[in-house]
């Protein structure tokens, strides 16, 4: 017969082993959450609002809306215009961030896959610290 502190103590990790399965889908939501709303305030027109979901480090590149868009527009038009997008796989690193792929309908009709890179930030937000865009449906490497 196993002891009651050996049941309470699988009890404990068990518990906790579920917290903290419950934060990281919740973390992964407010992340999808964040892409979901830049890929809509880009539709939308809405500039100042995508440019908002950057990180800190993207905004040290582009300090500027217009510098921001200016690179969009020249490098990651299917981002900018998505017909239609769906999420993909996405992966943790080490470092904490998220990796995860959105699959995207271009405006020509062309599929893409936007890999973007997720950062969380001090006050617990999370902000698009990166988009690597592939022609086709690839997987992430």
């Amino acid at each position: 017969m196993p002891k009651a502190s050996g049941l309470i103590s699988t009890a404990f990790a068990l518990f906790f082993f579920a917290i903290g399965a419950v934060a990281q889908v919740n973390s992964q939501a407010e992340a999808q959450d964040v892409i979901t709303r830049q890929l809509e305030a880009f539709l939308s027109g809405n500039f100042d609002e995508a440019y908002s979901y950057a990180s800190p480090d993207i905004k040290r590149i582009y300090p500027s809306l217009e510098g921001f868009m200016s690179m969009v527009k020249r490098g990651y038009l299917p981002v900018l215009r998505p017909g239609n997008y769906a999420f993909g796989r996405t992966e943790q690193l080490a470092d904490g961030r998220l990796v995860w792929e959105v699959l995207i309908r271009a405006p020509d009709g062309s599929d893409h896959t936007a890999v973007y890179f997720m950062e969380r930030q001090e006050d617990g937000t999370w902000k698009v610290d990166g988009v690597s865009l592939r022609r086709g449906a690839a997987g992430m490497t």
